[in-house]
């Protein structure tokens, strides 16, 4: 599995360079591109954010939705494309720190520890798995001063560690500003 972080603020552009990443992916190695969605259309304005997502990325990649079981989702999607395909897949994941928000204000006590957990447990049991391209994106907030609020410490500190520990095991991390990718990492090809 190749996995490759892509962090940047709101608004960047980081999801539409994971998605030309994805393109490039789709014609170079015919690699069949999946789309797994965090986001959950609480009210109206993220309503309309998601529509707009939805908008501008192809029709024909095939959408999954996991607000915060990530890690059995993408085992699910990787294990079914295998089975059914010999050509290669890309996934999208977009955005880690929607996935990490979901968890933290969920009603389920230690929920994300163990979905982080879980996570970063897929990432290293798949990690000599073959024909798979991982496009992590998320929110870069550990640029800001210190929040003034509980939760909002919680996420920016969580957020951090998971970049981090993702970072360690990721093969690239961009970091994208103005919609210019600046490489941290760089694929050893």
């Amino acid at each position: 599995m190749t996995v490759h972080l892509i962090l940047g603020g709101a608004r960047s552009g980081k999801s539409s360079y994971a998605e030309k990443q994805a393109k490039h992916d789709e014609a170079s190695e015919q690699a069949k591109v999946h789309y797994l969605a965090t986001a959950q259309a609480l009210d109206a304005e993220m309503s309309a954010r998601i529509a707009q997502h939805q908008q501008q990325r192809p029709k024909h990649w095939p959408l999954a939705e996991s607000s915060i079981t990530l890690a059995s989702t993408l085992k699910h999607l990787i294990n079914t494309h295998q089975s059914q395909h010999q050509e290669s897949m890309t996934i999208i994941v977009d955005c880690l720190t929607l996935w990490l928000t979901n968890c933290l204000c969920s009603k389920q006590q230690d929920c994300w520890q163990q979905e982080k957990q879980a996570f970063l447990q897929l990432l290293t049991e798949y990690q000599t798995t073959n024909k798979v391209n991982l496009l992590l994106v998320s929110n870069e907030v550990g640029h800001g001063i210190v929040p003034m609020g509980d939760l909002s410490r919680e996420f920016v500190d969580q957020a951090g560690w998971l970049h981090q520990d993702i970072g360690e095991l990721a093969m690239q991390v961009d970091f994208i500003m103005a919609g210019i990718p600046l490489t941290l990492k760089a694929k050893v090809t």
